[in-house]
């Protein structure tokens, strides 16, 4: 099977910002890259119909965000060893503010980091997010309050919490 030019040309030139898209999804370089990957061979298998649209990106993100909220099911059906790894990676995270948001993040449930990535990080209104995870409005709704209820009270945890540091500190 040949290539078709205009799918390679889109690869070179929008594969970096569904990298990031993924990233964003999943948390991590790993699962974003294994999102991408999924989503550009569903869009190869779909390219000579999507060259009537006007944006096959659309279709690769959304095909990302569904593959991504999908995983559970085929997490549930993993076998456990009884043998742990040796060793523990974690991805460096970053300094500061920026460090407490991405750990309260990574502690939402899929369906909620899902809602909220689609809502900040792409601009989608709740029935594009609906659309796009095929759930109501409704539970658009839903999950973006719980996800954002519990992201105010992480952040309120945390700055309380350097609060009293910052106050043990003071009276050495």
């Amino acid at each position: 099977m040949e290539t078709d030019p205009r799918f390679a040309e889109f690869v070179a030139r929008r594969g970096d910002a569904l990298l990031r898209y993924g990233y964003v999804l999943a948390g991590n370089p790993h699962d974003a890259a294994d999102l991408v990957q999924e989503a550009l061979l569903k869009l190869r298998a779909a390219w000579p119909r999507l060259l009537t649209k006007e944006n096959p990106e659309s279709y690769a993100r959304t095909t990302m965000a569904r593959l991504h909220v999908a995983v559970w099911r085929l997490r549930r059906r993993e076998v456990l060893s009884w043998e742990p790894p040796e060793h523990g990676y974690h991805d460096a995270l970053p300094d500061g503010g920026g460090q407490a948001m991405w750990e309260a993040l990574a502690v939402l449930p899929r369906k909620q980091r899902v809602v909220l990535v689609l809502r900040y990080y792409e601009g989608l209104d709740d029935a594009e997010i609906a659309a796009t995870l095929g759930i109501s409005r409704g539970t658009v709704r839903s999950q973006a309050s719980r996800a954002l209820d519990k992201l105010r009270s992480a952040v309120q945890e945390d700055e309380i919490s350097g609060n009293v540091r910052a106050g043990q500190g003071e009276r050495r």
